[in-house]
């Protein structure tokens, strides 16, 4: 058993959890944040992603005592002062879920992309972004165009935080 630490969501977390298990586990499980998916246990769908240290990561690929000491952010953290995050907005007005399985990978995806990208995408370097994430409900295109629209809003925004 090993003691881990790290920040979830802006709130500092411990506890002791065997050497082997994942964060996406170790999220779900000990912290009862169960909006990361467990879809495929061989980081081929995406459903897992959060961001560690403001990047995407599939926590299914990485031991919870590897991000001891960061912070991490999951899909219940997005969101702010029970207001809606810009992409998951953009996700709900564009239909950009069915089952919603995917979603919250899709959307920690998106704002990674956002963030490393900036807010101007166009639709094939969305495509190509999502390599990574499967939904298998949808033909993409209204998870590209909400994408795009959250992209934007979220550009409205960074807009703001500059001035």
């Amino acid at each position: 058993m090993a003691k881990v630490e790290m920040t979830v969501n802006g709130r500092m977390t411990s506890a002791n959890v065997e050497d082997r298990t994942l964060l996406v586990d170790y999220l779900r499980e000990d912290r009862n944040l169960t909006g990361t998916h467990v879809g495929c246990d061989t980081s081929q769908c995406g459903a897992c992603v959060v961001h560690v240290d403001g990047k995407a990561v599939k926590s299914c690929t990485i031991l919870a005592v590897q991000a001891a000491g960061s912070d991490v952010r999951t899909i219940e953290g997005l969101a702010g002062d029970d207001q809606l995050h810009p992409m998951q907005e953009a996700f709900r007005n564009n239909h950009g879920l069915q089952c919603g399985f995917c979603t919250p990978g899709m959307i920690m995806s998106a704002v990674d992309m956002v963030n490393r990208l900036g807010p101007k995408l166009d639709e094939a370097t969305i495509r190509a972004e999502l390599e990574g994430n499967i939904c298998r409900c949808t033909g993409y295109h209204n998870i590209v165009k909400s994408i795009a629209a959250g992209a934007k809003a979220m550009g409205k925004g960074m807009k703001k935080a500059a001035e």
